[in-house]
């Protein structure tokens, strides 16, 4: 079971270092600087039958929208990915910020994050993680695109 991810971290050394922590756990990953520049944000309402990711991981703070505002604003059009697994990364939690992740489901790591943890927290979201579900057919832009 190859897992689909998708991140969001506008610090281009720390989204290359998520991005290769997934990709040699076997996923297909999909990394943007920020939400905006994602097809799955550009799409608006959900229309696909089944999710188009497994894994989502994003910053709390980047240009333009929040990973918490992507994650609510995705559940608001009807995202099928985002009520799974779900993780939000920050440096300086502010207690509101906690409030809304908990109350999103999100998992919450603190950076600097230590990889064992990440790794623990894909452990569980793969054995969450149903192998016969199917994914979405996406026409998203390769990798790391930052522009």
């Amino acid at each position: 079971m190859k897992l689909r991810a998708l991140v969001f971290e506008d610090n281009e050394e720390l989204r290359t270092t998520i991005s290769s922590i997934l990709e040699m756990r076997g996923y297909e990953v999909f990394s943007y600087s920020e939400p905006l520049l994602c097809p799955v944000y550009l799409d608006r309402e959900c229309q696909h039958e089944h999710p188009c990711m497994d894994i989502l991981i994003t910053d709390v703070r980047m240009p333009n929208m929040t990973g918490l505002d992507f994650i609510e604003n995705q559940t608001r059009y009807g995202c099928k990915a985002i009520v799974g697994n779900k993780a939000v990364i920050s440096g300086a939690w502010e207690d509101d910020e906690i409030e809304r992740a908990k109350r999103l489901g999100c998992q919450m790591f603190e950076k600097p994050f230590k990889i064992n943890e990440i790794n623990k927290w894909l452990n569980e979201c793969e054995e969450r993680t149903d192998p016969n579900r199917k994914l979405a057919n996406l026409r998203l832009n390769s990798k790391d695109d930052t522009e």
